[in-house]
């Protein structure tokens, strides 16, 4: 078992692992393919705690000397029979991304099932321009979907588009005048936030609660002016976390029916959760858009969402604006997706991520204390409110380079007047399984210990 001599060196420890394994590498002790001890048996033999072997690796990894291979462990990377493009190093976007499992089928299945989608019969179809709104297979896929939640959805009423953000543009133009009012939380979406500006939409914040909007301020809204419409993230909101209940849910709709309100249901995260609520539009379906994008569930690559509205009527509405600016989702992949709908394999994608997920939301909740930050335990983003001097700028540059998605507050605040600051960090994406603890224990130590000596 390879262990280096750390006893003499002078810094950190875990940084005197990562430059053993350099110098070791360098000189031939090791070899692209070895494999490296297992973290534990590392501490061990070198008489330190897991933490330190654990950043020592992941420092190494940084430095693009090691690879994870999930249950395997850890090698000495071997390029030499990989393409210069698999080596580029991921970048950041400041988006949500759902983790990648660490025995994920989504690779291998994407393939084959393109691959036998273009050798069917209708692969013609496939290639070429979709009808408006999306074939009627795929319409016909998604409500089946939509349906097993309670949903009252047909390929009358469901529309296939090419993600959420074109869904929500497509609502907004097609309900909504200049001026109208929206109701959302205080923290929302910025996508939905960049729609409702750009066509001079007010939004009317109203203060949340661990569930999300507070119903009496949601009813003080109503009768205090015109409320055209709500918006919200049911479950594992964007970027506060909060899920409602079903009491509140239902509560919602009851306003909502009272006062004539249009409901807006950016459902990115609900299939994720193991034990679902109802939707809000199977509660309130005259009058609710509900949106269920594939995109945080599986794989925001796909690129396929689908969009349910009141009626046939409004389902059109929907489809005439999304021909006017995406055209349709992209007809290979919503094939794939149907594919797994009518075969169970899209809940077993879900399945994997949800998964992955748990595990990640568990070293988080090993390190940092439960009262400093917000996160549903099957959700992969974290809501992290700050105190007194902390500035949401510094957590920004000191995580992104580790790998994290970290969003200042700022980007979420539907009123300029709000001063609460916090971060939105996303703990999927690029940023791998054994590089997460390193990133977690820099972000408590920028939480908690910065006057530590």
């Amino acid at each position: 078992m390879w262990v280096p001599d750390i006893g003499r060196a002078s810094g950190p420890k875990y940084l005197a692992i990562s430059a053993a394994l350099e110098a070791d590498i360098a000189a031939e002790r090791l070899r692209p393919g070895d494999r490296l001890p297992p973290q534990r048996e590392l501490a061990e033999a070198l008489g330190v705690d897991l933490g330190t072997v654990t950043r020592g690796y992941a420092e190494a990894r940084r430095l693009g000397l090691i690879d994870a291979d999930g249950r395997r462990g850890s090698f000495v990377r071997d390029e030499s029979g990989s393409p210069a493009s698999e080596r580029i190093a991921p970048f950041e976007t400041g988006m949500n991304l759902p983790p990648i499992a660490m025995r994920s089928s989504l690779p291998e299945r994407y393939a084959a099932d393109l691959r036998a989608i273009l050798a069917g019969p209708a692969a013609a179809n496939r290639l070429q321009y979709q009808p408006s709104g999306g074939a009627p297979q795929d319409r016909q896929a998604g409500a089946a979907w939509l349906a097993e939640r309670g949903i009252a959805a047909d390929e009358d009423n469901v529309i296939v588009v090419s993600g959420a953000q074109t869904a929500l543009h497509a609502i907004a133009n097609s309900i909504f005048e200049p001026g109208d009012a929206i109701c959302t939380g205080t923290f929302v979406y910025p996508g939905w936030l960049s729609i409702a500006r750009r066509l001079n939409l007010r939004i009317i914040p109203l203060r949340t609660d661990e569930q999300g909007i507070d119903p009496a301020a949601l009813e003080q809204a109503c009768a205090a002016e015109t409320i055209k419409a709500i918006y919200f993230v049911p479950t594992n909101d964007n970027p506060t976390a909060a899920t409602m209940g079903i009491a509140r849910r239902r509560e919602i709709a009851a306003i909502a029916r009272r006062y004539d309100l249009r409901i807006i249901e950016d459902d990115a995260y609900g299939r994720l959760s193991s034990h679902p609520h109802p939707p809000l539009a199977s509660l309130a379906p005259e009058r609710s858009w509900h949106i269920a994008s594939l995109s945080k569930i599986v794989s925001p690559a796909l690129r396929v969402a689908y969009l349910r509205a009141p009626s046939l009527r409004d389902a059109w509405k929907l489809a005439a604006d999304v021909h006017e600016t995406t055209i349709m989702a992209p007809p290979l992949n919503a094939a794939v997706a149907t594919k797994w709908l009518q075969e169970g394999s899209l809940a077993q994608l879900i399945s994997e991520v949800r998964a992955e997920c748990v595990v990640r939301q568990g070293i988080v909740a090993e390190i940092l204390p439960p009262d400093s930050y917000q996160a549903d335990p099957e959700g992969y983003h974290l809501w992290v409110p700050l105190a007194g001097s902390s500035a949401p700028a510094e957590f920004v540059s000191a995580l992104t380079p580790l790998g994290l998605s970290v969003v200042a507050s700022e980007a979420f605040v539907a009123d300029k007047a709000e001063t609460a600051a916090g971060v939105r960090i996303s703990i999927g994406g690029s940023i791998s399984r054994d590089s997460l603890p390193r990133a977690i224990l820099l972000l408590d130590t920028l939480l908690h210990h910065r006057g530590n000596r």
